[in-house]
């Protein structure tokens, strides 16, 4: 008898999402990540979650009506992670006329059954607080909903509920080489460590280290594949109003520039084609250019190049015939031959579907329960989108130390998962050192000891933005701290 039902090699959001869906439904599941879990191209999303107006603008209507309905799922799930707001389009005299623009919406808003989030409407910016960050030519502009969400702890909290759900997650965990037969027999150099295991089935959820997985680690052919780099910019905060920013660029596309951890701005989201280590991608300079430009086109203050204070690259691997963003899933089984799935690239939004429908492949060679997933909060998860201010107070009522800037990032972070983090303190010097404004040495025991993070970039970059504020010398502290944990 196999050791799983199911191994997954990659711990992005392809992989632990299929790994939270096939433990839920009864599977033995082990995941294997060489890094920390979503370490690369999960982690530098557009951080949206949207039914898309480009492809709206394409007329595939289906894709987006089946994304605005994993929009309303994810609002439900994951109440801390997504945040619904509002979004703004300027209307620019060089680009889409008004009447398109307010056309668009129309059919964008009866795509969806809104949940609660309010339709979208004309404003006069003239006169309208999103309007103060604008140059003056822009008077009009037409405002949507749609919601932004904390990627890289999506990631981390779909890893943690497949946990709980039963499965093994190994990071720091390498797969090696896998042979094929009516089982899947993995080596695995696991924290040093070799070691053997077996599966019926095995996916390969590596993202842009896809193709090189199937071809030296399983052995496997594959299709002609193609890899497009996603990246944004990160600046000092250019409008103080909570909304989301699209703009029209001259070439067609759209640019988004939202709040990004209070005192910042995030801009994106340009993409081109990519070839070689998806490793050590990094933003080219004319890329960085073309964002600052685009939304220089918009803003009041010009954003230049040296405003940029951190830049966010990522490599999502796509079917070279392949169109859009709805990712891409092959399945291949045959007699004597155990299952495999390959499942690459895709978006945040229908991370959780594509999930469903990958995992339900396996249906014929094991029992297993139905889907699930929709309506299963996330870890801390576990109140409605629209009461994340009241628990917000309830945190600051319960530990009176905590500012409400302190209360609203681990609420967003944690949700009701708070008390296990902060557990009875009553002042702050109970949670042990702090490094930088906030970080406590509790918080870090927590992540280290609940949610895999091993080094400092693991707690600074993905289970927190933390190292967008920390001086050099409390991230030398927390080195220490963490070295001392281990």
């Amino acid at each position: 008898m196999a050791d799983y039902d199911l191994a997954i090699i990659g711990g992005g959001l392809n992989g632990v999402s299929l790994a939270r869906d096939a433990a839920g439904r009864g599977l033995r599941v082990i995941l294997f990540e060489q890094g920390d879990l979503g370490g690369a191209a999960s982690s530098a999303t557009p951080r949206l979650i949207h039914g898309d107006l480009s492809v709206l603008e394409r007329r595939r209507f289906r894709r987006v009506r089946r994304a605005l309905a994993e929009r309303r799922i994810w609002l439900r799930i994951a109440p801390h992670l997504v945040r619904p707001m509002r979004f703004v389009i300027p209307a620019h005299s060089d680009e889409r006329p008004p009447w398109l623009l307010r056309a668009g919406l129309y059919v964008y808003d009866g795509l969806t059954n809104r949940g609660g989030l309010p339709p979208s409407a004309t404003l006069d910016i003239t006169h309208h607080p999103v309007g103060n960050a604008l140059k003056r030519p822009f008077g009009t502009a037409f405002e949507y909903s749609d919601c932004v969400v904390d990627d890289s702890r999506l990631v981390v909290l779909t890893a943690l509920d497949a946990a709980e759900h039963g499965a093994a997650i190994r990071t720091g965990a390498r797969c090696v080489r896998a042979d094929r037969t009516d089982t899947w027999r993995l080596a695995v150099v696991d924290r040093g460590h070799r070691r053997t295991i077996t599966a019926r089935a095995l996916a390969n959820a590596t993202g842009g280290w896809t193709p090189m997985v199937a071809e030296t680690v399983l052995r496997q052919p594959q299709p002609a594949m193609a890899a497009t780099q996603m990246s944004q910019i990160i600046v000092p905060s250019l409008f103080d109003s909570e909304n989301v920013y699209v703009f029209q660029n001259n070439d067609g596309r759209l640019i988004f520039a939202r709040p990004f951890e209070r005192d910042f701005t995030l801009i994106g989201t340009v993409t081109h084609a990519f070839t070689g280590d998806p490793a050590i991608v990094a933003m080219p300079g004319a890329d960085v250019g073309y964002l600052c430009e685009a939304a220089s086109r918009y803003f009041r203050e010009r954003v230049a190049p040296t405003d940029v204070v951190r830049t966010v690259s990522g490599v999502n691997p796509t079917l070279a015939s392949a169109r859009g963003r709805d990712g891409t899933m092959l399945f291949h089984a045959r007699r004597r031959k155990a299952p495999l799935l390959t499942m690459f690239g895709g978006d945040v939004t229908t991370s959780r579907l594509r999930a469903e429908w990958a995992v339900t492949k396996l249906t014929p060679f094991y029992p297993m329960s139905p889907p699930w997933t929709a309506g299963a909060a996330l870890p801390g998860g576990d109140f409605a989108w629209d009461r994340f201010d009241t628990e917000v107070d309830l945190a600051r009522d319960r530990w009176r130390f905590l500012s409400e800037p302190e209360a609203q990032r681990l609420v967003g972070a944690y949700g009701t998962r708070l008390p296990a983090v902060l557990g009875e303190a009553k002042t702050r010097d109970e949670l042990g050192p702090v490094f930088g404004p906030e970080l406590t040495g509790a918080e870090v025991r927590y992540l280290m000891a609940r949610e895999w993070a091993r080094f400092p970039e693991d707690v600074l970059w993905r289970r927190s933005k933390l190292g967008l504020t920390m001086p050099a010398a409390d991230r030398d502290a927390l080195a220490s701290f963490m070295a001392n944990v281990m």
